[in-house]
């Protein structure tokens, strides 16, 4: 899933792994600190409740800054130029913005501990099984990725074994969080957002100066790839032909909306992150908060990918030779000093414990709350659920070790993201949307809307995409189109479910549907909270019209 070139490796020195042994020092500092505020298993798994917004916004962003990004995003650039920036600009923000203003006073004001307990509150038991367990199986897949991904990396830029890179990032992201539950995670994805811009911002600055700045890397690539290459929408017409196998249907309506909304919205990874927000303020300013930086990441992700571009040409041109996923990899070898090396190592390792640790963090909520403390050991004391936390925090881990080689039959580590994604996250965006905004939406609807829009979308990728039955020109469109189905698919078997089934009593709708309210819902901002720059709407509507403004350079 990650290849990279064969004797691609740093010249590191003592310098450099002094640097990295400070950080995983620093890292387990955290945990230790942070055990002391963990006494209840909503400490555990929610940090009681108590964190503030720019926190809990930090996180948000670091929890989806993976290597997994950085390496597949830096290798889209590489190979798909400014069409990248769609997986940004109108297939993250939109959503983010969504889940601040729209979902978030639902999940907050509900006071679910989790993403599958509100559709227990909305739908059922039914419902609310299947979707822990579809959450916990996503949610293993895609921490053994990260972890996959920084063996096969540290393997070949340090020359360490795979195994042992396993082993030594699986304990520490293991230590850290089964030490200082889901406070220890965030604070550590706070330091680790830090940390991968200290790598990044110096790679693209000196990579900039590297190429003539911005008017020498466009000129070069715009002589070898064509004037297409540096914009985001040419050739995307029905019927037109672009590197990505997308038209502007499919982004728009499959990753804009369908695939976009479904991650951003029902993602227990990222959604955590908020729910831990000290009140509904804090709570709906996280994904906000968070949109502001991710808007930006291009810049540092992205715009690496096309300068390794100009500087190694033959870059994804031969099977033996230099991959695309080796564009941040080269870049360091070539363009950073002893100390900063050691700088931009550790940026990549903080960015695939990100990764991982909330994706585990994750897991452990669901499984313990959703799984065992609801239907199989019910009714335990508060200590008892605290202690399987903690070990299904070890299972989750070592789950994550044996997954991550289901992951090596993909090519392209962001195509096997983005499967998942539309397997699991955008039947779930269905329930929720429909759910959400219809009350005629009965309990059987929700179940059988999810099931089917699961089934759905591996349909159509494994039988239709794959057998050839339809003619897709790339993986990645492939999601788009199975995101598609899937939406449409759910949506209509909940709606034709719904008109010949009972729905719930509107009694017991408060607070779960558009329109109504529940006590917590209700909740007056805490001091400071309604200061002008604090407002949601203003903070959420900035970063979409931020958002659109950097598509200009990139749009002609």
């Amino acid at each position: 899933m990650i290849t990279l070139a064969e004797g691609l490796r740093l010249p590191t020195n003592g310098l450099d792994y002094t640097i990295l042994a400070l950080y995983f020092i620093v890292v387990l500092g955290i945990g230790f600190a942070a055990k002391r505020s963990v006494r209840t298993s909503l400490d555990f798994f929610l940090s009681g409740r108590s964190l503030p917004a720019w926190v809990t916004g930090l996180a948000f962003v670091a929890a989806n800054l993976g290597a997994t990004e950085i390496l597949g995003m830096a290798a889209n650039g590489a190979q798909y130029g400014a069409y990248t920036v769609h997986w940004y600009w109108i297939g993250a923000i939109p959503a983010m913005v969504f889940l601040g203003l729209v979902m978030m006073p639902f999940y907050y004001g509900s006071k679910v501990r989790s993403v599958p307990e509100f559709l227990l509150h909305r739908f059922g038991p039914s419902s609310h099984l299947l979707s822990s367990i579809i959450f916990a199986v996503s949610s293993v897949l895609i921490a053994g990725v990260n972890l996959y991904a920084m063996a096969i990396v540290l393997q070949a830029l340090l020359g360490w074994p795979q195994w042992v890179a396993i082993v030594v990032a699986g304990f520490f992201v293991l230590a850290y969080i089964t030490i200082g539950g889901l406070t220890s995670a965030i604070y550590n994805e706070v330091l680790q957002f830090f940390v991968i811009l200290a790598a990044l911002i110096p790679l693209t600055v000196v990579g900039l100066k590297r190429v003539g700045g911005w008017d020498g890397l466009t000129h070069s690539l715009n002589s070898s790839h064509g004037d297409a290459f540096l914009t985001a929408w040419k050739g995307t017409g029905i019927g037109e032909g672009n590197p990505l196998g997308a038209n502007w249907l499919t982004i728009v309506l499959g990753l804009g909306f369908v695939m976009s909304f479904g991650y951003w919205t029902t993602n227990f990874a990222e959604v955590q992150r908020a729910l831990s927000a000290k009140n509904l303020s804090a709570a709906k300013r996280t994904p906000l908060i968070a949109a502001f930086p991710k808007i930006f990441i291009p810049m540092v992700v992205v715009v690496p990918g096309l300068i390794a571009l100009v500087m190694e040409p033959t870059l994804g041109k031969s099977k033996d030779g230099l991959q695309y996923n080796d564009a941040i990899p080269v870049l360091m070898r070539d363009l950073l000093p002893n100390g900063v090396l050691g700088i931009a190592v550790t940026g990549l390792l903080a960015a695939f414990m990100a990764g991982m640790a909330a994706n585990v963090s994750s897991f452990n909520t669901v499984f313990t709350n959703d799984i065992w403390a609801a239907y199989l050991k019910k009714g335990r004391e508060d200590a008892y659920y605290l202690r399987t936390g903690r070990v299904v925090t070890a299972v989750g881990v070592l789950i994550g070790m044996g997954t991550a080689f289901i992951a090596s039959s993909f090519s392209n580590i962001m195509n096997y993201l983005q499967t998942l994604f539309s397997f699991f996250n955008v039947p779930l965006f269905v329930v929720f949307i429909i759910g959400m905004f219809w009350k005629r939406t009965s309990a059987a609807a929700g179940f059988w809307g999810l099931l089917s829009g699961t089934a759905a979308a591996m349909v159509n990728y494994f039988w239709f995409y794959k057998q050839g039955i339809i003619a897709i020109p790339s993986d990645q469109g492939a999601n788009f189109v199975s995101s598609i189905v899937a939406f449409v698919v759910g949506a209509l078997v909940m709606v034709v479910v719904t008109l010949v089934t009972k729905p719930r009593p509107a009694e017991s709708l408060a607070g779960l549907v558009y329109g109504t309210r529940s006590p917590g819902m209700e909740e007056l901002p805490a001091e400071g909270d309604d200061a002008w720059y604090r407002k949601p709407a203003l903070l959420g509507w900035g970063a979409v019209v931020l958002a659109a403004v950097c598509y200009i350079p990139f749009s002609f």
